[in-house]
């Protein structure tokens, strides 16, 4: 984070955009100012909320962000020269500009405009007007996704839009086929609707995820971020498994600053990565690591990923109980890390490292403050109060301990104390304008979601690709445990499929609408199905060929990117099973704390085991070196174990059993061998 006005840094570095410009000069200094505006029309609504309603509030939410996006991203490829705005840019931002507010202009010229509370009444009668502004919007949102994230979800986003207007082309025959939407219907439902542009993902991203973005910005600009990884560093000191431990505890820490898995990966690299090189690490093996780390910023609480954020509005639940799902399967993902860790440090002879930090206690004493905002945020979840308000009031502790930290620092300098008030004002301004930002990506393709739930509503598709899905599995199956199973690869592989292409949260909401139905069909309760979609279209961003956070770890450590993708692949696998076990059995309710304490106690002890066993398969070491015997029954006792059916259960220990004796003898009868040489 930068001290200045008009920082000449990249607009946000979150995983679910491209490059942004570096802006510089006047241009930069626009955009700042803009972005501060936009925090404190966000902060405003949080307790001054507008009067006419929280569409109201979503209208002018993106017409005054989606412009943003045109100034803040370049259309195509890197700069030849300078990377400010040009003209088309401008003439963009200023179309966004109209188009976005118009619902809300005052103006009344023949059929233009007239005010909010006219532009609802022409709802499903909309005016010439209406649909030049609601087709001009579309457009503009679309350009927008494919700056922030590509070509892929726009065409996802034409393809949902030629199906509803051409359905009635399709033969009558296909369950799919339907009497097809008018255009002007088409606009309606996206712009005086709220399933469409102004429906539940926008409505996440305008209030929870802006707010958690800027309370991210301003925790980091206190310097936490450089807290957590020393905090890491001191804890596990000097051995040969200490800087992999340190790098996926440091990727814990920095998730719950950021959210965000290429950006975690990014930063965790910048200072991990130079140790990871004294140990020994391979390019790629360290790539993995720091990916696989990174990306498990997404499933951390308290903050988690925007899909999160989601989640709560669509089942209709408080965001503190979707953190609650999210411990247990998160601790198991990172244990997975560390065991990985430990046979990796061993197979290729890692080596201790000396690093320079405090004590734990003296870094405790001088920066354990940063954890207060954290538990700010979880206390106020657990009194009920509501996610945007306790994010603020924690945005205010982390900024009130910046203040007191720049005034101190100050002191050291011998400056004054005004000083230090300047200071920490023009860094608290820049988080602002960084946590609006760094939002702009989420935002688009929040506001292209509602392209693809509005056709999805529209025409029923939903429910339809659903029925297809689990007969699919029933054609090959009778038996309802089976058919279940099926049903979830099926799910399983679309998902990651799906992610390959989208972003997690276009990916969670696309897969939720389609696939959710199918699930629920078959007597999986809601939330399992909805951390099961979410965990599977997070694991999406570093399952090869398109592994986001990978290519940014190769770029770090130059290592070969498809090399680091399989790495990242192998500290990750534990948790692509992980996630079966929530929707198989009815026990797998326990690893998202909704059983009884023991039922809890039991189910994680064995999935632990499971993950052990997983990691064992990937890592190719248990007490030494694994030969293919006994990765094969362990991958086996991991399957059986994460089942969560006691029969399964016994069957997996059983097998983990036997592994570890096959691989204890093997071991004695080669050490006989080399004491006889």
């Amino acid at each position: 984070m930068t001290g200045g006005l008009a920082p000449e840094t990249p607009v946000g570095e979150h995983d679910e955009e491209r490059p942004a410009r570096r802006l510089s000069g006047r241009w930069a200094l626009f955009v700042w100012a803009a972005s501060i505006a936009v925090a404190l029309l966000v902060l405003k609504q949080v307790f001054l909320p507008f009067a006419k309603g929280n569409q109201y509030y979503l209208v002018i939410f993106l017409g005054l962000t989606l412009p943003l996006v045109f100034l803040c991203y370049r259309p195509w490829g890197r700069p030849g020269g300078t990377d400010n705005p040009g003209p088309v840019d401008w003439g963009l931002a200023a179309i966004a500009l109209l188009v976005g507010l118009y619902p809300v202009l005052p103006l009344a010229i023949g059929d233009l405009g007239g005010g909010y509370d006219a532009f609802l009444d022409r709802q499903g009668i909309l005016s010439t007007s209406d649909i030049v502004a609601g087709a001009l919007l579309l457009v503009l949102v679309l350009e927008a996704t494919r700056r922030t994230t590509g070509f892929v979800l726009p065409v996802v986003c034409l393809l949902f839009l030629a199906f509803a207007y051409y359905g009635g082309f399709l033969p009558q025959s296909w369950d799919i086929s339907h009497a097809g939407v008018d255009f002007s219907q088409i606009v309606n439902a996206l712009y005086n609707d709220q399933s469409g542009f102004y429906g539940i993902p926008l409505d996440v991203a305008a209030t929870y995820i802006v707010l958690f973005t800027i309370y991210g910005a301003v925790l980091a600009s206190s310097g936490a971020d450089v807290f957590f990884v020393d905090l890491s560093f001191a804890l596990f000191r000097r051995s040969r498994t200490a800087p992999g431990r340190t790098a996926a505890l440091s990727g814990f820490l920095l998730g719950t600053v950021s959210g965000s898995g290429t950006a975690t990966t990014v930063s965790l690299g910048a200072v991990t990565w130079p140790v990871l090189r004294r140990a020994g690490y391979p390019r790629e093996n360290a790539g993995g690591l720091l990916a696989a780390s990174g990306i498990g910023a997404i499933l951390s609480p308290p903050t988690l990923g925007a899909a999160a954020f989601i989640i709560a509005e669509y089942l209709e639940t408080d965001y503190f109980t979707v953190l609650v799902w999210a411990i247990v399967p998160t601790l198991l993902y990172y244990l997975g890390i560390v065991f990985a860790v430990e046979a990796d440090a061993r197979r290729f002879g890692a080596r201790a490292v000396d690093i320079e930090v405090p004590r734990v206690g003296r870094l405790l004493l001088r920066g354990g403050y940063h954890f207060l905002s954290l538990a700010v945020i979880v206390l106020f979840l657990a009194l009920d109060i509501p996610p945007f308000s306790a994010v603020v009031y924690a945005t205010a502790v982390a900024a009130a301990f910046a203040l007191v930290a720049r005034l101190l620092e100050a002191r050291r300098e011998g400056a004054s104390p005004v000083t230090g008030l300047l200071t920490w004002l023009r860094s608290l301004a820049d988080a602002l304008a960084e946590g609006v930002r760094g939002a702009l990506p989420v935002i688009a393709v929040c506001a292209a979601a509602g392209v693809i739930t509005s056709t999805i509503t529209k025409t029923g598709l939903g429910q339809q690709l659903a029925a297809e899905l689990v007969d699919a599995a029933r054609a090959l199956a009778t038996n309802p445990a089976v058919v279940l199973t099926l049903t979830v690869v099926f799910a399983a592989v679309a998902v990651s499929v799906l992610g390959l292409a989208v972003p997690v949260t276009a990916s969670f909401i696309i897969a939720w609408v389609v696939l959710g139905p199918a699930l629920t069909d078959l007597g999986v309760a809601a939330p399992e199905v909805a951390m099961f979609i979410f965990y599977y279209a997070v694991l999406s961003e570093v399952t090869p060929p398109t592994a986001l956070a990978s290519v940014a770890a190769a770029a770090v450590t130059g290592g070969s990117v498809m090399g680091t993708m399989w790495q990242t692949w192998k500290y990750t696998l534990p948790a692509f099973l992980v996630p079966l076990a929530f929707v198989l059995t009815d026990n797998g309710s326990a690893l998202l704390l909704q059983r009884p304490a023991g039922t809890v106690l039991w189910v994680v002890a064995v999935s632990a085991l499971g993950v052990a066993a997983l990691a064992v398969v990937t890592g190719a070491w248990l007490f030494g070196p694994a030969r293919w015997p006994e990765r094969v029954l362990c991958g086996a006792a991991a399957v059986l174990l994460l089942y969560l059916q006691p029969l399964s259960i016994a069957i997996g220990v059983g097998c983990l059993i036997i592994a570890v004796g096959v691989h204890l003898a093997t071991r004695s009868r080669e050490t006989v061998t080399e004491q006889g040489a």
